[in-house]
């Protein structure tokens, strides 16, 4: 009986949670960033950090890449979630693009860039763990900059990660922003995976 009730505690606390972080994301439900935006011109200063290993980062002396090298003169497609290691984006919106990219290369795609606000470390051995580093891009964004310019920054303080990025995805030409998704919640998982994203290039 203790153990039936934990079960429906935890599952009650669970879904407080999820609830919570709908309502708040539900309040901020837009970004600076809109269709028509070129992202090298909306975060001018800002540099993305490519995932390596910690003996990488000191042997390239802790380079970063700026945006101009990553969208410019290039198709893209980008998505950006909450943080390595965490559920939805572990098992759902990251393979959703490893399952496709042969039909994003189909389409003329230079390349499938995923970003979330960690240091490349972390997302180092997070894309080696899903055996997805060789098909996608991975890019830090370790202070948020880059979210927070686009106004696609969101603090999941409430499940204990702190200021973090929304889920969203775009699809960039010439760093220019042709489509754009973004979820209501950072839990939610409906119009940002590869699935939709290819229909809009």
């Amino acid at each position: 009986m203790a153990s039936a009730i934990l079960k429906r505690v935890n599952a009650s606390a669970m879904s407080s949670l999820v609830e919570s972080m709908r309502i708040r994301a539900s309040s901020r439900a837009f970004a600076a960033v809109v269709v028509g935006t070129d992202i090298v011109s909306a975060a001018p200063d800002v540099a993305l950090q490519k995932a390596r290993s910690w003996d990488e980062g000191v042997s390239s002396k802790f380079s970063t890449t700026p945006l101009k090298d990553i969208f410019k003169g290039k198709k893209v497609v980008i998505f950006g979630l909450p943080g390595a290691y965490t559920g939805v984006c572990s098992q759902q919106h990251v393979p959703s693009y490893k399952n496709k990219m042969d039909e994003f290369k189909a389409k003329g795609i230079d390349s499938v860039i995923c970003v979330s606000v960690n240091d490349p470390y972390t997302l180092n051995g997070w894309a080696e763990k899903l055996e997805a580093k060789d098909a996608i891009q991975f890019y830090g964004d370790f202070d948020g900059s880059f979210h927070k310019s686009l106004e696609l920054n969101k603090d999941l303080s409430v499940a204990l990660l702190g200021p973090r990025s929304q889920r969203w995805s775009a699809y960039v030409v010439d760093g220019t922003v042709k489509a754009l998704n973004i979820e209501e919640a950072p839990s939610d998982f409906k119009v940002t995976g590869a699935e939709v994203i290819l229909d809009q290039i």
